[in-house]
């Protein structure tokens, strides 16, 4: 589950999901002996990454002030594991993430949200059709005076 605070800040159940992440890591470094760039990434994709993104579109921290260290918090799991890959290791996280075919963990939340907002703004999904409303081109996206 996803725990908050009394005044709803999701912080808490943010540094645990980098907590389990990490420790899950830490076993992965224990106990596979592969560290070949195919094995690595399936473990990544697999194992690592759900624990991070687990619930992410309930404690997706905004990027803002305040935030930043959350941020890259979670992108440091990402940015430590994939130094543990051989050949790769010693290049930086920008080229190891072009190498992987990965992009940062920021710009996955940024698109899954962006998904999700289409979703809703065509009536794909039965939720959330109060937060927008289009303009009369339907090119423009309005803040609803009720939300």
């Amino acid at each position: 589950g996803v725990g908050s605070s009394g005044d709803l800040h999701l912080d808490q159940n943010i540094r645990a999901a980098i907590k389990k992440a990490k420790s899950v890591t830490a076993w992965v470094i224990r106990n596979v002996i592969s560290r070949s760039k195919e094995v690595m990434l399936n473990v990544f994709r697999t194992i690592i990454r759900p624990h991070i993104e687990y619930a992410v579109q309930i404690w997706n921290p905004p990027a803002s002030h305040g935030n930043w260290n959350l941020i890259m918090e979670s992108e440091d799991v990402q940015r430590s594991f994939t130094r543990l890959i051989e050949g790769i290791g010693l290049l930086t996280y920008e080229e190891r993430l072009q190498e992987l075919e990965l992009t940062t963990l920021l710009k996955r939340r940024m698109r899954g949200d962006m998904i999700e907002a289409y979703k809703n703004i065509t009536g794909k999904v039965r939720y959330g059709q109060d937060l927008f409303r289009l303009s009369r081109s339907g090119a423009n996206i309005l803040k609803d005076s009720k939300a």
